[in-house]
């Protein structure tokens, strides 16, 4: 992940560093890149890369060829590179910020992943997929979403695509109490009164004698 590693470690953590080649190096260093050679090495974030390590990516792309940290030994590595990111290259390009011949060498076989408000399908797939995982994390047995809580999921815009979607389920995970999970269960911006399973519906606008009034009549 280019963009969980500060910039003083992704030239190591690619290409491995020798033995006192900086301070703490206090032995050599085999990188992703030489690990992967024969096989594939998957670049996430690629787009937070700075310049002068795209420029030693784009060489590693095209001679095949990279040098440790504190050796000027080439290496050859033959790698499959996939790149992802969930940033917008060709807007960075147009800021000098991403280089143009990097951008055009990776992009041999592009895929764009729409964001999951237009996966209408894979939205209730995820979530039942994140409900078995955290049914293990925290010892639970949710058998599944009610037909409300299902309608409020699959409407929602999903902004945050997956990683709002997975912190969604956790949070119903942990708040049910019982073995299904309803849209009181999930966040606030996620439930509509139209698809509300809530016995009472009561709006919380409303005065407390209003509230207790509506219940009482339910």
């Amino acid at each position: 992940n280019c963009a969980s590693l500060p910039e003083t470690l992704i030239e190591s953590e690619l290409f491995g560093h020798e033995k006192g080649s900086f301070t703490g190096a206090f032995e050599r260093r085999i990188g992703r890149a030489e690990e992967a050679d024969g096989g594939t090495l998957f670049l996430d974030e690629i787009g937070d890369l700075s310049l002068p390590m795209q420029v030693k990516i784009l060489r590693l792309l095209q001679e095949r060829t990279f040098s440790r940290l504190g050796s000027n030994a080439e290496i050859r590595s033959n790698v499959r590179f996939i790149a992802a990111t969930s940033r917008d290259l060709e807007e960075l390009m147009g800021r000098n910020l991403f280089r143009e011949d990097l951008y055009y060498r990776l992009c041999v076989f592009p895929i764009t992943m729409p964001d999951l408000s237009r996966r209408y399908d894979d939205i209730m797939l995820l979530a039942k997929y994140f409900l078995e995982k955290f049914n293990l994390k925290y010892s639970k047995n949710i058998s599944a979403f009610s037909t409300a809580a299902d309608s409020n999921m699959r409407s929602y815009s999903w902004p945050g695509n997956v990683r709002e979607l997975e912190n969604c389920v956790e949070r119903a995970v942990l708040t049910a109490k019982d073995n299904i999970i309803h849209t009181y269960d999930l966040p606030k911006q996620i439930q509509r009164e139209k698809y509300s399973d809530d016995p009472y519906n009561i709006k919380q606008s409303k005065t407390l004698n209003e509230q207790i009034g509506e219940a009482i009549k339910v």
